[in-house]
């Protein structure tokens, strides 16, 4: 067994007994939040500890056994997928808007997202692998305009529109068709000129 490969181990064990002992502490809530403005049709996100960074990082979130992500600045993935929706589902909202003429002052778009760890940890084979519940919200601040305030149904087809064409939103909706394919090179001996590969591949 390899150092890294050992040491993976060593920090996930007691994590993992922990979830056997008490299954409630594999549950975590993950969220992300985003900021509306009235000066363009963007969301702005406000969560994550490398979001003001350039490039971003994917790392264990720490009930998998990752650093703090405030200091590693490592995100886990399932922060960016809310992450994703909630930039996907602020800009929709913005676009719709300013199609049905509403104006938007200010506002936020949360989106939380239930997960739980026994899962992806291989504690429990009947735990499930992924985010299984998720909600969304927006707080939004109208602006005036010369025709009145803004109507209850307006706000019933910003929203009905919102989510008809978020796309994140309807990606996570509509079970898109997925194929996985994994392809190795190397890894051994090899004849001058020949290349070695393996591969993996499954349709979900």
């Amino acid at each position: 067994m390899s150092s890294a490969a050992h040491a993976l181990r060593e920090k996930q064990a007691p994590i993992k007994a922990n979830y056997r002992s008490d299954p409630s502490s594999a549950f975590v809530t993950l969220k992300s939040t985003g900021s509306l403005d009235a000066s363009s049709i963007t969301c702005k996100l406000s969560t994550g500890a490398a979001v003001k960074e350039a490039s971003r990082i994917a790392g264990l979130h720490p009930k998998a056994g990752g650093d703090d992500p405030s200091i590693s600045g490592e995100l886990c993935s399932g922060d960016m997928l809310l992450d994703a929706l909630v930039a996907c589902a602020g800009v929709t909202l913005k676009a719709v808007a300013t199609a049905l003429g509403i104006p938007i002052e200010s506002g936020t778009v949360t989106a939380e997202g239930d997960l739980d760890f026994r899962g992806t940890m291989g504690v429990d084979r009947t735990a499930p692998v992924g985010i299984t519940g998720i909600r969304m919200g927006f707080e939004v601040v109208f602006g005036e305009r010369e025709n009145g305030p803004v109507t209850e149904s307006e706000v019933e087809s910003l929203g009905k529109l919102t989510e008809r064409y978020c796309v994140v939103l309807q990606t996570l909706v509509n079970k898109p068709e997925i194929s996985v394919k994994v392809v190795g090179n190397g890894g051994g001996k090899e004849e001058h000129g020949v290349s070695r590969e393996v591969s993996w591949e499954h349709k979900a």
